[in-house]
């Protein structure tokens, strides 16, 4: 045995590590399985119990189609997807999701397969952890003493580079050291031209990628090249040259066959990397950032390259890390507790983007997946942070430290925190104060900041930002004890005035400030801010109190409400409230359990997958938190809703309650680890870092309008709500029957300026425009729109742009279109926007964008 285990290649030998996972008690099906997971837009899952069983898709359940097949002794089955739909799936027999990996393992009773999906999110190292790529690992042996000739396949949709079916695609190949890289993009490349929720990335190039030597590749109809393994052959020696063509025409893959010859008992490994390379990540107020893994110049291929030279490493280091993590979530919370959190690991952190600013710092920036694409959303950083606190503090700084930065930049005018700072991936800054969340932002952030001091033993990390929080504790001393009519984090929940959750959250946040001024050395203001904390603490127990519980708001006896914010009184340390009240809020819990959990307050069944661990955690006694956390095992093991780890799901039932789901927030499921402060400094211990000061706030780039929107003056557009004829970009198109009226066209939309009334789901526009003289180097159309848009220059596309936005935003200018823009030209300018939901508006203009 030793000597044939000294024999194995570093590949099989890293694979037979991975393999080596932690043994848990209990068999867990996630309600989805993580596959290919990065951020927003590199995140394939499976939504079936078995590979085979369904396609893969995107988190937005847009097909992101992974297709994986065997052939043993000349006959194919399919081990990942449905398609050839009239082949058969070779039994799966065996799931395992740990935080770093997830394990399937194959068996026919001749040949056992184990197909591991391995992304190297080591949380104290930013290196590995920001690499855009999950390794896709096959390792194959036989189970029955006898040979058999096996062959694997393994292809990549170019679903994967779209946003929409209809756009085109080109694609190559290229070898770069020992790998054989395929690559596949848009031809449109708008790099950060768009944003929204459910918006896919249709910038940058998807990449797979293999070592093997010998392997045959190809890049061509995936249907075809299914089939033609499948029937026994092999995939073709030249790639599709009919190109480009969009992506739902004979829908082309990146494809890989593996012949592995006569398998033996002895196990041989192949393995694909799929990579995304965006070029750039997040546009922060105006200027593109690239990825972290790109800070110093790395091109996609020197990175991939690396990357395959380091899986061993990284194999081995996951692998312990997976083991050593969930030994001490079991030994804490259990075993359904400890997959939970295991299960929540890679959505949360795959649901940002990481980004280096202008001086290599990283920057971390949660997008609002399923709730609004927001991005950089305090009360979502907010559920995010213990485990970033807990497993890399450099993280949760990276996370806190961009909305800091905008909030004390003048941009920023309020005495309150941000909401967010605007659209995923466009952090443009929000400067019309936002959502109305003024006491639940502000409290988020003076509460995270002393979390990160206490991970850190300092207070070094706020000295930039100090005066901003002393504001902000001001205005939570004057509006935080019984806030006004507004909304909270659950602002699916509606408007509430006197809230009692959010008042002793402002009333934590304070003590968290006296306690950061402690740690200052600031004396006087620690003791009178621990002073007014404790007095606010007792009017609270009185005005909150219902019984043998407290309120949901203090004006509604017999109401109330999950109290989750009280868990920072115990993590801090802060001794604000006495130990009876959480003791008492636990037990009244403990009554209101349904089938699948507590739910959130008296108004609803439903409950919030990360304050439901919240509030299990303010219990003293192990038994109780298990008690409370048991049934959202229960619920995500049985959900017919097979989507990610919802972060909002139905207590008394099994469908989809609200919606929301692969969200960053469930990283707040560990949150119960931050409860033991050895553990908390054991594993904070290791992630801190000592990252330099960020890079000032990039200023708001200078807009010189050149051709008007009616931003400021009315502009009169020809415009219809009819479907035109073919043909109504260009320029001598008849549009005498449209109607002519000034923009902006739409209904009420944040910051728009509304001119003409457009409430259907689309409106087509036109306009002549006279070029004026001048050079305008820095040309970008300016514009609003909600939502989907596409702009011409005489019926050259222009810009497309999804989702919504706010405020006036530059977009970048094709070339070919940009051409037609010389100073004197007559042009028609013309757009779409189509409306999906909520409000809408359209307005455009040109303007020189000059980025400072």
């Amino acid at each position: 045995m030793t000597r044939a285990r000294r024999r194995l290649p570093a590949l099989a030998l890293a694979a037979a590590l991975l393999a080596a996972g932690p043994v848990l008690a209990e068999v867990f099906r996630p309600p989805a399985v993580p596959l290919v997971t990065h951020d927003p837009y590199l995140s394939i899952w499976s939504r079936a119990d078995r590979l085979a069983d369904q396609d893969t898709t995107h988190w937005s359940r847009r097909p992101h189609t992974l297709c994986s097949l065997i052939r043993i002794d000349g006959r194919a089955y399919r081990l990942m997807g449905r398609q050839p739909a009239d082949l058969p799936a070779m039994p799966q027999v065996g799931l395992q999701v740990t935080p770093t990996r997830t394990l399937c393992t194959f068996d026919d009773g001749r040949v056992r397969v184990e197909l591991s999906f391995l992304a190297p999110a080591l949380p104290h190292d930013l290196d590995a952890l920001s690499l855009p790529l999950t390794y896709l690992t096959w390792q194959v042996r036989s189970v029955d003493r006898a040979r058999h000739r096996v062959a694997l396949f393994d292809s990549t949709s170019v679903q994967l580079a779209v946003n929409t079916p209809e756009q085109e695609v080109a694609w190559g190949r290229e070898s770069a050291g020992p790998l054989t890289l395929l690559r596949a993009g848009t031809v449109e490349q708008a790099i950060l031209g768009s944003s929204g929720d459910s918006h896919n990335l249709d910038w940058g190039y998807v990449y797979a990628a293999t070592t093997t030597a010998g392997c045959r590749a190809a890049i061509g109809e995936g249907a075809r090249l299914r089939d033609a393994f499948a029937a026994g052959g092999s995939l073709p020696g030249e790639d599709d040259t009919r190109l480009p063509r969009a992506a739902n025409d004979a829908e082309p893959a990146l494809a890989f066959e593996f012949d592995l010859g006569q398998v033996t008992a002895l196990a041989q490994t192949r393995q694909v990397i799929i990579a995304l390379d965006e070029i750039y990540a997040i546009r922060y107020t105006g200027r593109k950032l690239r990825p972290y893994w790109r800070r110093q110049g790395a091109s996609p291929q020197a990175m991939l390259t690396r990357a395959a030279a380091a899986y061993r490493q990284l194999a081995a280091r996951c692998a312990a890390f997976d083991r050593e993590l969930t030994a001490d979530l079991t030994t804490l919370g259990g075993d359904r507790y400890a997959q939970l959190c295991a299960l929540a690991y890679r959505q949360a952190l795959g649901a940002c983007g990481l980004a280096a600013d202008a001086r290599g710092q990283p920057l971390l920036f949660p997008k609002e997946n399923t709730s609004n694409g927001d991005i950089a959303t305090v009360d979502v950083i907010y559920p995010l942070e213990p485990m970033l606190l807990l497993l890399s503090p450099r993280l949760a700084k990276a996370a806190v430290a961009p909305v800091l930065n905008y909030a004390s930049s003048p941009r920023w005018r309020w005495a309150s925190a941000p909401h967010d700072l605007g659209t995923y991936p466009n952090a443009r800054g929000t400067d019309e104060a936002g959502e109305g969340m003024p006491v639940e932002e502000t409290a988020n952030l003076l509460l995270l900041c002393d979390a990160i001091a206490h991970a850190d033993g300092n207070a070094d990390f706020v000295t930039p930002w100090w005066p901003t929080l002393g504001k902000w504790a001001v205005y939570l001393e004057q509006y935080g004890l019984d806030p006004a009519d507004q909304l909270c984090t659950d602002d699916f929940m509606g408007h509430l005035a006197h809230n009692a959750n959010l008042s002793l959250k402002a009333i934590l946040a304070l003590a968290a400030y006296g306690d950061l001024c402690r740690l200052r050395r600031d004396t006087a203001g620690a003791d009178r801010y621990a002073r007014l904390a404790r007095s606010d603490a007792d009017h609270w127990q009185q005005v909150a109190a219902d019984g043998d519980h407290s309120r949901l708001a203090f004006d509604q006896p017999g109401t109330w409400s999950q109290k989750y914010n009280l868990v920072w009184d115990r993590i801090l340390g802060l001794d604000v409230f006495p130990v009876p009240v959480s003791e008492r809020e636990v037990s009244w819990y403990r009554r209101q359990l349904g089938p699948y959990g507590v739910p959130l307050d008296s108004r609803t069944k439903s409950s919030k997958t990360d304050w439901a661990v919240w509030s299990a955690s303010l219990a003293w006694r192990d038994t109780e938190f298990r008690a409370l956390v048991s049934p959202i095992w229960d619920y995500m093991n049985q959900t017919t809703a097979r989507d990610p780890l919802p972060d909002l799901y139905p207590t008394d039932g099994l469908g989809r309650g609200g919606g929301m789901f692969a969200r960053p927030v469930v990283g707040g499921l560990f949150v119960r680890m931050l409860t033991d402060p050895a553990l908390w400094r054991k594993w904070a211990g290791r992630g801190k870092g000592k990252p330099g000061p960020w890079a000032p706030l990039p200023p708001p780039p200078q807009v010189t309008e050149v051709v008007a929107s009616s931003q400021h003056e009315p502009q009169v557009w020809r415009y219809t709500t009819d479907p035109p004829r073919d043909g109504w970009a260009l320029p001598d198109f008849d549009d005498s029957g449209w109607k002519e009226a000034p923009a902006g066209f739409g209904t009420a939309a944040p910051n728009a300026v509304v001119r003409t009334p457009w409430n259907t789901s689309d409106v087509w526009i036109r306009r002549k425009v006279l070029m004026p003289p001048g050079k305008h180097a820095n040309l970008a159309l300016w514009v609003y729109h909600d939502e989907d848009v596409e702009i011409y220059v005489n019926a050259v596309l222009a810009a497309r742009a999804g989702g919504f936005v706010t405020t006036y935003t530059p977009l970048d200018i094709r070339r070919d279109a940009r051409d037609l823009l010389q100073p004197g030209a007559e042009v028609t300018l013309a757009a779409h926007c189509h409306q999906t939901a909520g409000g809408q508006n359209l307005d455009i203009g040109l303007a020189d964008v000059v980025d400072h």
